[in-house]
């Protein structure tokens, strides 16, 4: 987490506009009404910023601090919470947004996630979630990675 805390305004610059366009497409799809949405590492806040503009509810975790406090500037409702240490209320949401997030666990502990993540959604709830493609698990540019594959 020290990369995002010593380059976070470099990171949100580079960030915030990102087209993401056809992965909004395509998570809305599933998405037909508007219900309460997690966002699960939020980084900038683009995506929260997103879908609040929609009409979804949303909320969002990052174990980075600098993140929640440039993210409730922006009016974002966020609490500095990393999803392996989890406390949330099971059950309680629509929607899990996971865009370029979990990439950063372990993946022994991905499992783990993924079933706190289930518990977090409600029944029938949809889940987005994003990994660099391939069979990486390392550090890159001081960040940990886990790239997944269609196997993995």
């Amino acid at each position: 987490m020290s990369f995002y805390n010593e380059n976070y305004e470099e990171y949100i610059d580079r960030t915030i506009n990102a087209d993401m366009g056809d992965i909004y497409k395509f998570f809305l799809k599933y998405a037909k009404t508007r219900g309460k949405l997690l966002d699960i590492g939020f980084g900038s806040g683009r995506d929260m910023l997103y879908f609040k503009s929609l009409g979804f509810d949303t909320y969002g975790i990052d174990p980075e601090p600098i993140f929640v406090s440039k993210a409730k500037e922006k009016g974002l409702e966020v609490e500095c919470i990393d999803i392996n240490d989890c406390f949330l209320e099971y059950d309680k949401y629509d929607y899990i947004w996971a865009c370029a997030s979990l990439l950063h666990i372990k993946k022994e502990k991905l499992n783990q996630v993924f079933i706190i993540c289930s518990n977090l959604l409600k029944d029938n709830g949809i889940m987005y979630c994003s990994f660099k493609y391939g069979e990486f698990e390392g550090i890159i540019d001081n960040r940990y990675y886990t790239n997944l594959n269609e196997e993995s």
